[in-house]
């Protein structure tokens, strides 16, 4: 399948080998966990892999990128768009905001079909605050002004190997 994409300004650019190295991997080691991920680029695309281990009180694996000047589009936008391919599990779009603290984000969740691409898009008020998987009721809603880092988490308890192909992200 042929994707055409038409990226927002600064838009990550997973045609560009070196958009790979400005992603990085937090997964459940810092809490004692043993589940691993990456990031890659393959074919230009962004591809979020590794396996999700219960192991330890472990389950979660995540990455995040440093979203550069790209918070500026998301700034005047109404939310993001992906397009994705999965593997039919669950995933989690994180922002974190400075709106929160450090171990808080927003997060919206979605389920892109096993091997299909799809494009999906979110509009800021889907988003909910969370830390640690637990929900925040009193924190104020998403402002795209304040978002400064964006990832993907995968926390779906199911022990195994994951893949999440990310054709695009882009400001809505």
């Amino acid at each position: 399948m042929t994707l055409t994409f038409v990226p927002s300004a600064n838009a990550p650019n997973f045609d560009q080998q070196r958009e790979a190295q400005r992603w990085f991997a937090v997964n459940d080691g810092v809490m004692g966990g043993v589940s691993h991920s990456t990031f890659r680029i393959e074919a230009g695309v962004g591809c979020f892999i590794g396996e999700l281990s219960l192991d330890n009180g472990g389950g979660f694996a995540s990455i995040r990128r440093e979203p550069d000047h790209f918070e500026k589009s998301l700034a005047k936008s109404n939310g993001v768009t992906l397009c994705v391919r999965g593997d039919g599990r669950a995933y989690q779009l994180r922002l974190k905001s400075t709106a929160l603290d450090d171990a808080s984000a927003y997060r919206v969740t979605f389920t892109p079909p096993q091997g299909q691409w799809e494009t999906m898009t979110f509009t800021w008020d889907r988003f909910e605050a969370v830390r640690r998987g637990t929900l925040l009721n009193d924190a104020p809603p998403l402002t795209a002004d304040s978002i400064y880092q964006l990832g993907f988490l995968i926390a779906d308890r199911t022990a195994g190997p994951f893949r999440l192909d990310i054709a695009s992200i882009a400001a809505l």
